[in-house]
């Protein structure tokens, strides 16, 4: 299957920091896409063998590229200099597999099917993006360790390509303060 445009949030004034990829698996080929559908694969080896480590022989998922400090938190300078040996992927999105496409299923049941396929990964450069229900718990949190937002999407609408406000991404800025 072709790149596939993704979903792309819409900013509100109210992520990781990382790369946004999407990562496509087809037998023993792995191709690891920036949202901008450039080939990143050779740039991150480590991860792509840990890709194909994974028992599932075809798939598409939607994620985000991370390096982590030694404390566990985002280092995007790391990322940028491919300084990190260890480059993880935070799957917020499955969209296919086994040949099945999921993209017009709704995002609760692509969520589910996502932690599924995650129970079979095994390792930790592969992680599950989780869900959250008190978005203004979570953007103190985010705030307090200096992450970049959060991204929410509608659980009752299928993945669109292209920019689209059924999924919006809300910047950490203030939210260290109690609320």
């Amino acid at each position: 299957m072709p790149f596939i445009e993704p979903c792309l949030p819409t900013l509100r004034k109210e992520k990781f920091d990382g790369f946004r990829a999407q990562v496509h698996r087809d037998g023993q080929h792995i191709a690891v896409y920036s949202r901008n559908g450039k080939d990143l694969t050779r740039h991150y080896p480590a991860l792509v063998r840990t890709l194909l480590k994974i028992a599932t022989q075809k798939f598409i998922i939607d994620g985000e590229l991370c390096a982590c400090d030694g404390e566990g938190n985002p280092d995007f300078g790391a990322l940028l200099m491919r300084l990190a040996d260890e480059v993880s992927i935070w799957v917020f999105d499955i969209l296919s597999e086994r040949g099945k496409d999921y993209r017009q299923l709704p995002y609760a049941t692509r969520q589910y099917k996502r932690d599924l396929f995650m129970g079979r990964t095994g390792s930790p450069l592969i992680r599950n993006s989780e869900t959250f229900f008190d978005p203004h718990a979570l953007l103190h949190a985010c705030g307090t360790r200096k992450l970049e937002g959060i991204v929410s999407k509608r659980i009752d609408r299928p993945y669109l390509s292209g920019r689209t406000t059924e999924w919006v991404k809300v910047k950490c800025d203030g939210w260290t303060e109690t609320r």
